[in-house]
C-alpha cells in the first residue's frame, strides 16, 4: 500500500507547530523580490515536504496582539485574544542542518507581511506556523506546465529543482518588467515564458489560450491572483483538453485584497 501512494497524488498531514525565528540573512533577488532567511533552535523538525507549501506568517502590529503570539497555540480552537495579521508564504528552500529556512517576498508596497519584509534586519524575529499538510505530486510525468505570478515563483522554482533530467517542463510567469526575471534551476529540459506587465501587450491568460500544451502525460500547475487562475483553469480544461486531475489551480491572492505570497 505505501509504495502505492508513494506513486499518486497523495496528501500528507503534519504536526502544526509555531516557531519563534530570527532574521539571518537578507538578499535583493530582483528589485521587487526579497529572500529572507530566518534560523534558530526553533525550526528544528521543520517538515516541508510539497513544494507549494505554505507556512502561516504572523505579523502583530500592537502589544496586545504580541502578548497573543507570545501563548498562541495553532489549532486549540480557544478565544487567544487580539490576533496579529497572518499571511501565507511557501518555503522557498529549509536546511536542517544549518536550520534554516528562506522566504521569498515581493515587495508590492502594501500589506503587512510586504511591509515588513521592506525593514527586515538581521536580529529582528519572526513568527511562523505550519505547514499543516503538503500535497505530495511524485515526478511521475512526463511534462509539467507551470504557470503563475511572482508570488508563484517559489514553488515553480522548488518543483523544477526536483524534476528528473528525462522530463521536460514549460513555465509561464508573469512579472513587472525584464529585472524580476529570475533564472530558474532544474535538472530537467526547461522552457520558460516572461510575460511582462510593462508595456501592457500581452497577459498571463492570453499567452495560456495561445501556447502549444507539451505532449505526454502532463500535470499543470496555476497560482495567480484568484480569478485568473480560475479563467486559467478553465482554458486549459476546455480549450487545450487537458485532464481535470492533473490540474491544480490555486488562488494565491485577490486583487482586492491581497492575502498570500
Amino acid at each position: 500500500m505505501t509504495e502505492v501512494i508513494a506513486h499518486t497524488i497523495h496528501r500528507v498531514m503534519h504536526e502544526i507547530k509555531r516557531r519563534r525565528l530570527e532574521v539571518v540573512r537578507v538578499v535583493d533577488l530582483t528589485p521587487r523580490m526579497r529572500r529572507i532567511t530566518l534560523g534558530g533552535p526553533e525550526l528544528a523538525g521543520f517538515v516541508s515536504l510539497g513544494t507549494d507549501d505554505h507556512v502561516k506568517l504572523f505579523f502583530p502590529q500592537n502589544a496586545a496582539e504580541q502578548a497573543t503570539l507570545e501563548t498562541l497555540v495553532i489549532g486549540a480552537g480557544k478565544d487567544n485574544g487580539p490576533m496579529p495579521a497572518m499571511r501565507d508564504y511557501t518555503p522557498r528552500r529549509y536546511d536542517l542542518d544549518t536550520l534554516e529556512l528562506d522566504i521569498d517576498f515581493v515587495l508590492h508596497g502594501d500589506g503587512p507581511a510586504a511591509t515588513w519584509a521592506e525593514q527586515a534586519r538581521p536580529g529582528q524575529f519572526l513568527h511562523i506556523g505550519g505547514p499543516r499538510g503538503s500535497m505530495i505530486v511524485p515526478d511521475m510525468f512526463d511534462s509539467y506546465l507551470l504557470i503563475g505570478d511572482e508570488t508563484a515563483l517559489p514553488a515553480i522554482a522548488r518543483r523544477l529543482e526536483g524534476l528528473a533530467a528525462n522530463r521536460r517542463a514549460l513555465v509561464i510567469v508573469e512579472v513587472e518588467n525584464g529585472a524580476e526575471q529570475q533564472k530558474l534551476e532544474s535538472p530537467a529540459q526547461v522552457n520558460v515564458i516572461w510575460v511582462l506587465r510593462e508595456g501592457g501587450r500581452n497577459n498571463l491568460l492570453t499567452t495560456v489560450k495561445e501556447l502549444q500544451v507539451p505532449s505526454g502525460n502532463l500535470y499543470a500547475w496555476v497560482a495567480t491572483e484568484s480569478k485568473v487562475s480560475r479563467q486559467i483553469r478553465r482554458v486549459l480544461l476546455d480549450e487545450h483538453g487537458l485532464d481535470e486531475p492533473f490540474v491544480k489551480a490555486v488562488g494565491y491572492w485577490r486583487l482586492d485584497d491581497t492575502t498570500e505570497e
